[in-house]
């Protein structure tokens, strides 16, 4: 089994070799980046180019290891047990699989996402240790044991909110996804958009990375903001140059609500937007941001 990318996903040749790497050697792969910059689509992507199940499982503060595991209702068993039901009798009517008995029991290798794992609690990656080295588990109220019948790829994606335990990291492959360059970007913006304009895509992107360089900017626009601005400009069929040029007073790109995402940024961007065109009147200063 290799992954090689897709025709829907740019994948860079060294998380080709993460990815590869990861399944070769049967640990999780755990895929940090930035938000926005495609951790959880990758797992789509691999599944669909391997032609394997996706189970997913989201992450969220509140969620609890056991949770992937197995949970037991024992309410739901005690008010049926005092109603008389017949099914009160069966502990097993009131499990409840987890993702991990999921794909543990799956007929064909499944990928197994474990989706922003830095959101749990601290304690929530060395809870899955166990399970994830040995790929069983015990289920106290039945008395049996879940054992994978293969072992899933278990494909792991954090956004880097809080630090993993060191334990947990060591039994990982370790990817980071960087920030794309704009030459990456432009193939990514082709795969999405294959009949956008060039002229677009270039002034675009200008001004997008030019936004994500600004000092002091709160939220970097991401990919896949970027690709949401895009469409918007597609489908109000909005050329950045020409619009500059019938106003000429605007300092902020068109529906840039699409990038920057709170006043400060906007305010930010506004304001060193009108620095530089303020030195291109006074005889030369370098372009703004929008330009």
């Amino acid at each position: 089994m290799r992954f090689e990318g897709t025709q829907d996903y740019v994948a860079t040749d060294d998380l080709k070799v993460a990815v590869n790497a990861a399944i070769a050697l049967e640990r999780p792969l755990l895929i940090k980046g930035e938000p926005g910059t495609g951790k959880t689509v990758l797992a789509v992507e691999v599944a669909k180019a391997l032609g394997a199940e996706l189970i997913e499982w989201h992450i969220k503060s509140t969620t609890k290891a056991s949770q992937g595991l197995y949970e037991y209702d024992a309410v739901s068993r005690l008010r049926d047990g005092q109603m008389g039901e017949e099914r009160a009798k069966d502990v097993a009517n009131y499990i409840k699989k987890g993702k991990l008995w999921e794909a543990f029991t799956a007929e064909k290798r499944p990928i197994l996402l474990i989706d922003e794992i830095d959101k749990a609690d601290i304690e929530f990656p060395n809870d899955l240790l166990q399970e994830l080295d040995r790929m069983e588990f015990y289920v106290y109220e039945t008395d049996q044991t879940i054992k994978a019948k293969q072992r899933p790829i278990v494909i792991i994606t954090s956004n880097n909110e809080k630090e993993l335990p060191d334990a947990f990291l060591r039994r990982c492959f370790f990817h980071f996804i960087k920030f794309p360059d704009e030459e990456t970007m432009k193939e990514i913006v082709d795969v999405h958009f294959p009949d956008i304009k060039n002229k677009l895509v270039k002034d675009a992107l200008t001004t997008f990375y030019a936004m994500r360089e600004l000092p002091g900017v709160k939220k970097k626009p991401s990919t896949s903001e970027l690709l949401d601005w895009l469409k918007l400009l597609m489908n109000e069929d909005i050329d950045l140059e020409t619009l500059k040029e019938q106003d000429p007073d605007r300092l902020t790109p068109p529906l840039h609500g699409a990038l920057l995402k709170n006043e400060q940024d906007v305010a930010l961007f506004e304001r060193l937007a009108f620095l530089a065109r303020r030195g291109d009147g006074n005889g030369g200063g370098r372009r703004g941001p929008a330009g």
